[in-house]
């Protein structure tokens, strides 16, 4: 099926009619109105008169030409299945406050911060996710949407790499994390409406309640895993030798259960990230979807065509009078 992508292009063609109108009228040579009653001014001769609508309608021909260029014509095929298998909607909701920058994760052997780690775990979950929709909310201050739900999963991978501290404030809007979810997964049948909560604290900041969002998330058959993230103890130097404390003291676990159990999920721990890979592995044994199927239309461009076409039209509006200057000095 051919189309246009952008046909409102073609809104622009009389553009050329009034170009060619207002500079008609500029080129109007006063002596010629005022002459216009001799016999030599009053009719142009014939051949002259051809050449010119013969102009004209070449610059009209491409004119139009670049406008279906720019028009960007396309031909499609039948539509087609694309990957055929069942998949999962899963939506992330990633807490970005400062507690995230504490270095109580080992990642290949090295003392990391929380967010490090995440990442290069949420890397590895989002690789192993090919043919499931995935989308990504980020939530400190507030909550915002960083990437929708989609097969586009390279897209998402690009933004987990650039995630840092401090990108959406350094407090915890748990609530706002789960309403956004919400919102976002209302579009998507009943049965594919999956959020997955990481936080490493508990709501400090927002407009909504935990609780409140959960109790929405549950109303709307939304379920919750939530993973509460850090570990439960970390030695510091001190002058007086290591001392130990306790880095995950502000983890709300008994709100993350309590989210989770309303909606019919499930809360887990992740002190490491082993446990936090381990937590991944499980839930992707979540019952897949079988609606999740890709359908593509082939589609070739076509615009170098009238490009192409217009290029040919104006060599030969070039060559015209060239050719017509070495006929008159081949006869005179």
């Amino acid at each position: 099926m051919f189309e246009f992508f952008w046909p409102y292009v073609f809104l622009a063609a009389p553009l050329l009619w009034l170009v060619d109108r207002f500079s008609h009228k500029q080129a109007q040579s006063p002596e010629l109105l005022l002459n216009s009653s001799l016999p030599y001014s009053q009719a142009q001769p014939a051949v002259e008169q051809s050449n010119s609508r013969l102009k004209q309608g070449l610059q009209w021909l491409v004119w139009l030409l670049c406008l279906c260029a720019l028009a960007r014509p396309v031909w499609l095929d039948e539509q087609l299945q694309g990957i055929d298998e069942q998949g999962r909607d899963v939506l992330l909701s990633v807490d970005m406050s400062g507690s995230m920058q504490i270095k109580d994760m080992q990642l290949h052997g090295e003392a990391v911060d929380r967010l490090t780690a995440l990442k290069s775990l949420l890397a590895d979950f989002i690789e192993q996710r090919r043919g499931d929709r995935l989308g990504m909310i980020l939530f400190a201050d507030h909550a915002y949407l960083a990437s929708p739900l989609s097969f586009d999963l390279d897209s998402l991978l690009i933004q987990v790499n650039e995630l840092v501290h401090g990108l959406v404030g350094d407090r915890t809007a748990i609530g706002e994390g789960i309403g956004l979810g919400i919102k976002q997964l209302m579009n998507h049948p009943a049965e594919q409406r999956i959020l997955i909560l990481l936080t490493d604290g508990q709501n400090t900041s927002g407009t909504v309640e935990p609780m409140q969002a959960a109790e929405m998330a549950a109303k709307n058959q939304v379920v919750i895993y939530t993973i509460g993230v850090g570990a439960d103890e970390l030695y510091q130097q001190t002058l007086f030798g290591k001392r130990k404390i306790n880095p995950s003291q502000d983890l709300d676990e008994a709100s993350l259960k309590q989210i989770a159990g309303l909606t019919g999920g499930q809360y887990y721990r992740a002190r490491n990230t082993e446990e936090l890979a381990q937590i991944y592995q499980q839930i992707n044994a979540l019952n897949p979807i079988t609606q999740a199927q890709q359908f593509y239309r082939p589609q070739h461009e076509l615009y170098y065509w009238p490009l192409a076409l217009a290029a040919l039209v104006m060599l030969v509006m070039l060559a015209k009078p060239l050719l017509a200057q070495r006929f008159i000095k081949e006869h005179n």
